[in-house]
């Protein structure tokens, strides 16, 4: 049988959580933090999950 191979799109954006639930990053995060609140930025800094609409599809992306 063949490979199932990961998606290095994925691998570089998601992590698996020992829950088993999918982590991600903020967007709006890297340029112009001049211009945001410390507060927005402060939030943007901590990492959220993937909403459970987009998880199975991501889930089948990333096989291990």
């Amino acid at each position: 049988m063949p490979k199932v191979k990961t998606s290095s799109t994925c691998k570089k954006r998601f992590r698996k959580s020992n829950s088993g639930k999918l982590k991600r990053s903020h967007a709006f995060r890297r340029h112009h933090s001049w211009a945001k609140s410390h507060k927005t930025v402060r939030k943007l800094r901590m990492a959220n999950y993937v909403d459970e609409t987009h998880e199975k599809k991501i889930a089948s992306l990333m096989p291990y």
